[in-house]
């Protein structure tokens, strides 16, 4: 399988990238500065490329069979909202220019439903300075809802990412909830969130929809 990731120099990005390639894929690597990304492996391209360039994003893009997207621009970012949306809407955008159906986006907790109709974003609990970031994606969730050209996925990690944790596959899955363990935790191992990133390839069990992992 012919991939493209974008953000594989990310928290969650770079433990992509080492899954798909683990996997056998052919995976390019969309990046601002080629040189921050050291490794090397016969199936792996870099490309410099912008993604807020939809066409010179999508000429990357082209001849994929899919594109893996973790694009966040940073939570210190001080326009992340505005950054996430239309960053990650050029991404889609040039996904279709590209003529690839297939793109599964790694979003966030907060559109996450707490109980009926209340998402974790809206709770008086959650973090301030995450709101902003949490939001965008929120607002890209919303646009593919409607999207119809694209087969797309979300997959919205738990409120915890443990980076440390090992790979068990041992996880729950839910669609819009939430997933909290025995002790009121919601959390998954980076190691887990990547697997079922990955897996969504070939797996396709979440086209056109949005999708959760935890513990």
């Amino acid at each position: 399988m012919k991939i493209t990731l974008i953000g594989a120099t990310g928290f969650i990005g770079s433990k992509t990238l080492e899954e798909t390639l683990n996997k056998g894929y052919q995976v390019t690597a969309v990046l601002r500065d080629p040189s921050k990304l050291e490794l090397e492996n016969p199936n792996l391209t870099k490309f410099q490329g912008d993604i807020f360039d939809t066409d010179g994003l999508s000429n990357i893009i082209s001849g994929s069979d899919a594109v893996l997207d973790s694009y966040n621009p940073g939570w210190t970012d001080p326009n992340i909202r505005e950054n996430m949306i239309n960053g990650s809407l050029s991404i889609l955008n040039a996904t279709k220019k590209a003529g690839v159906k297939r793109i599964i986006v790694m979003g966030g907790a907060g559109s996450l439903e707490v109980q009926p109709g209340v998402q974790l974003i809206d709770t008086p609990e959650f973090p301030k300075e995450y709101f902003a970031g949490a939001d965008g994606a929120r607002q890209i969730l919303n646009h593919l809802r409607s999207e119809k050209e694209l087969d797309w996925t979300f997959l919205s990690p738990s409120a915890i990412i443990e980076p440390e944790g090992s790979k068990t596959g041992n996880y729950r899955v839910s669609k819009e909830s939430l997933l909290v363990d025995t002790n009121g935790h919601s959390h998954i191992s980076l190691a887990d969130l990547v697997k079922a990133f990955v897996d969504e390839l070939e797996e396709k069990k979440h086209v056109k929809q949005r999708f959760t992992v935890g513990y």
